[in-house]
């Protein structure tokens, strides 16, 4: 057996100042946030390092990004001040701490070229990030509590890599919210007519179903939204604007693909999705969503408020984009990687898929170093130097 290339993993703490005036993460000093970050590099240096940030993940830990590291390229994998909690996340908070890593690349590492890899949930970051680094517009959260992305002075990166990603959190979620929920307060109350775990409806499902499933899912997310913004309202009427409230989202693993092959159709193995059996995961702890409060709700769920959305950002981005799609993923279906590399509006874009790929590429070594070997010939058309 050959012997693994060497690989060196540093350590990396990223401090910078936070402008907003809402606080929602323990920070140490008022105005700073310290973030964690690994850098994973082969002994040969590079000018050229990849960006990687989830907003509540640690990507550091993927079995991909060695791979990266071993075939010559440099990651630094980049927390956000929310890993691993994301229920008071603000996806404009996390722009900033994206772009905190960004400055850190360039200016304290030294690196001349920063891609920015958005691998799953940090695609739509990565975007949104990079729609606001080169024109930038947002002054205040979806909540009105001022922030401005504007003010921050964000780097560009220099391109853009989406591999395995989603096109949001807001669209992911109402896609796989329950739609046979009618109460909020009593998940019990259900229309069993909806209700893909009940007894009354069995897959395939039929193109009329399906309409009607993803119409109710829809408004469901709309009737949480509008419960958040009046529950937001009432707290500045009664001269409380920076009180905060937390609440319980239910059902948020039941989307016909999990138990339907043919609905947005690739090679996952039917009746599971990446977190297990979705039957249990819809009502289990560790739910997509499970908790929220008011604000993070505007900022990274609602369907018609949140603004990290991938296809929209990158009609708006003019650096290169690669988009890699994992055929067999089970969390980040084909027309999410469609609907990205559709979005992008000028001719520098080439999209891939990796047949039999998963979500994390585990046990699947040589599909990984494919997706690898993607991404560095990519690089080097680009006159990225590695």
């Amino acid at each position: 057996m050959s012997e693994r290339p060497a690989v060196t993993r540093t350590p990396v703490t990223i401090v910078s100042r936070d402008p907003s005036a809402f606080r929602d993460t323990y920070g140490g000093a008022v105005g700073l946030v310290a973030t964690g970050a690994t850098l994973i590099r082969p002994e040969t240096p590079s000018d050229t390092v990849l960006v990687t940030m989830h907003p509540i993940g640690g990507t550091g830990g993927l079995p991909v990004m060695r791979l990266f590291a071993e075939a010559g390229v440099h990651v630094l994998a980049a927390d956000s001040r929310y890993r691993g909690v994301d229920n008071a996340l603000i996806m404009e908070k996390v722009a900033l701490d994206l772009g905190a890593a960004v400055r850190h690349a360039r200016e304290k590492l030294g690196y001349a070229n920063v891609i920015l890899l958005g691998w799953s949930g940090g695609g739509a970051l990565s975007a949104f990030y990079q729609a606001e680094a080169e024109q930038p517009s947002i002054t205040h959260t979806p909540a009105g509590d001022p922030l401005s992305l504007a003010e921050a002075r964000m780097i560009p990166a220099d391109g853009v890599i989406l591999m395995a990603a989603h096109v949001s959190r807001h669209c992911t979620l109402t896609e796989w919210l329950d739609a046979s929920i009618l109460d909020e307060q009593d998940p019990d109350r259900r229309d069993p007519a909806l209700d893909l775990y009940g007894e009354a409806v069995r897959p395939p499902y039929d193109a009329v179903f399906l309409d009607r499933y993803r119409a109710a899912q829809e408004a469901r997310n709309r009737r949480i939204t509008a419960w958040v913004k009046d529950r937001l309202e009432t707290l500045r009427r009664r001269g409380r604007p920076n009180d905060e409230f937390g609440f319980v989202v239910h059902g948020t693993m039941a989307d016909p693909r999990w138990l339907d092959p043919a609905v947005d159709p690739n090679d996952r193995a039917p009746g599971v999705c990446y977190l297990g059996d979705p039957r249990v995961v819809n009502m289990s702890p560790i739910g997509l969503a499970r908790f929220s409060t008011l604000r993070s709700w505007l900022s990274q769920w609602s369907l018609d408020d949140a603004r990290a959305d991938g296809p929209r950002c990158l009609s708006r981005v003019k650096s290169p984009v690669l988009v890699i799609n994992n055929s067999a993923d089970d969390a980040c279906t084909p027309s999410h990687a469609r609907r990205l590399y559709e979005a992008v509006a000028h001719g520098d874009r080439r999209f891939h898929e990796i047949a039999g790929a998963t979500h994390y590429y585990q046990d699947q070594p040589e599909l990984g170093a494919q997706a690898v070997g993607l991404v560095k010939t990519w690089l080097e058309d680009h006159g990225f130097r590695i």
